[in-house]
């Protein structure tokens, strides 16, 4: 532990696994304490149990209001506030605009993107709160909302998903500018990785096979394969810690190249 994010306490949607799992995993590593919240329980519990006691666990379905003010007071109950919120909660779904029907294309931007505004909108002020109390010493919040390469690169079968996401990168320079205007030390960044070996790939390893799925899908990445959970870590740890004091509005691509392309 080099003590990067020391202090800081963390609430991170879908801490139950994938992304937010290790990103849950490297902040303690790293002197955080972190609420996860997510709709699984008993996979909440085993985090928090592998964590120890600087994590705890809160049900919270992104898509109601209610348990994102549940979620935010329990973070202030347990840890005494809030710095850092990771929007991560998120499904795949993998459709083109003529076949997805108004009840899917509704769900998926329900949590994609409706549970990323939700985020933000109680975050805002529970961080500005928790930092101005200056809790645990800590003075700087941050934002982190896990977008995609999606967000910024269009495929014909994905229209619900390419939307949602696009709208979480924009999302994201709205929140980042309020809170320069408002004068919050709050920065607002999104991370938009490529395909990474998540849970979110399930549907592709159940119909190909594990190892068949991800030739598949490393052969459309440059860098040669899917990434790892940690990869993407390392970033969301970056824009949580003070490193990134200087950075908000922005989007951080960890995409093995396919940006580039």
């Amino acid at each position: 532990m080099t003590g990067r994010v020391d202090g800081k306490i963390a609430l991170m949607t879908g801490g139950a696994s994938g992304l937010a799992k290790a990103a849950a995993e490297m902040f303690v590593a790293e002197g955080g304490y972190v609420m996860i919240g997510d709709v699984n329980e008993e996979a909440g519990a085993a985090v928090v149990q592998e964590l120890g006691d600087r994590a705890a666990f809160q049900y919270l379905d992104v898509t109601s209001e209610d348990d994102w003010v549940r979620a935010y007071a329990a973070c202030k109950e347990r840890f005494g506030g809030v710095h850092v919120v990771l929007n991560s909660a998120g499904i795949g779904w993998t459709q083109p605009v003529t076949e997805i029907s108004l009840e899917d294309w509704r769900r998926v931007h329900a949590i994609d993107l409706d549970g990323v505004f939700l985020g933000c909108k109680h975050g805002v002020p529970a961080i500005a709160e928790t930092i101005q109390a200056g809790i645990n010493g800590s003075k700087k919040g941050s934002i982190v909302n896990i977008s995609s390469i999606a967000g910024n690169i269009a495929g014909h079968n994905m229209a619900a998903y390419n939307s949602a996401k696009a709208a979480v990168r924009h999302l994201t320079k709205s929140v980042a500018l309020h809170c320069c205007r408002e004068g919050f030390d709050i920065r607002c960044n999104s991370v938009h990785p490529t395909f990474v070996d998540t849970p979110i790939l399930n549907k592709h390893t159940e119909r190909f096979g594990r190892d068949e799925a991800f030739r598949k899908l490393a052969r459309q990445v440059p860098i040669g394969r899917v990434g790892e959970p940690k990869e993407v870590a390392y970033a969301i740890l970056y824009l949580a810690s003070d490193e990134s004091s200087y950075t908000t509005g922005s989007e951080l691509l960890v995409d093995g190249g396919i940006s580039a392309m």
